[in-house]
């Protein structure tokens, strides 16, 4: 596979969901010699920000693409995940799904010129019922589904982006609001995009509730 992405004729994604609170993980702070640092706490409840991405890491074509939902606005389901799916890899909506699952010839016409295989984990989304059906349908339009082993994190390629920005690329490691916190994520994934472009490295993220 890695090969075939390097010339082209393959698009490997790396698909996960990850979620940010208004109070992250601290890397390092200061404070006078003999006095306790303190960083103030959010609750999380209502003010949370999740991110769903699909990395692209292999091949000539730099990609970057994400959405973002505070929790409060809807938890990630099946019908979210379809949705970017055909709308970021496949390039149609998701609605177009159930027409092209009964019309063969719509489905030669929309197939992708370059055929891609999703990397995702076993999350329950991921095997629901919803998606399971779809698949047939997405494999005739070129994009096949592959999972991860389970407890196997290090094998998906995105898991190092999200370390990243959680610890690195945040400036800031508490928000008293979720639109703040999100404005913030926001912001520092157009950043990696940007970079993305810039290196001619393929990345390709989706957040989402």
């Amino acid at each position: 596979m890695t090969g075939a992405a390097a010339r082209g004729d393959h698009d490997p994604y790396y698909l996960d969901q990850c979620g940010f609170a208004p109070a992250l993980p601290l890397r390092y702070t200061w404070a006078r010699e003999g006095t306790r640092p303190l960083a103030r706490y959010e609750a999380p409840q209502g003010r949370r920000v999740n991110v769903l991405g699909a990395v692209a890491p292999l091949g000539p074509q730099p990609r970057f693409r994400y959405e973002s939902r505070l929790a409060s606005e809807g938890r990630l389901d099946s019908a979210a995940l379809l949705d970017f799916v055909c709308r970021e890899i496949v390039g149609l909506g998701a609605a177009a799904l159930d027409r092209l699952a009964a019309d063969p010839v719509a489905r030669a016409a929309a197939r992708r010129a370059v055929p891609a295989t999703v990397v995702l984990d076993n999350d329950g989304v991921h095997h629901s019922k919803q998606v399971k059906a779809a698949l047939p349908t997405l494999a005739a339009l070129g994009v096949s589904f592959y999972y991860l082993p389970a407890y196997s994190p290090k094998l998906n390629r995105i898991e190092p982006e999200w370390h990243a920005l959680k610890y690195h690329r945040l400036a800031d490691c508490s928000f008293t609001s979720g639109p703040a916190l999100k404005a913030a994520v926001d912001a520092a994934l157009d950043e990696r995009a940007a970079e993305a472009a810039a290196t001619h490295s393929t990345i390709h993220f989706l957040e989402a509730a």
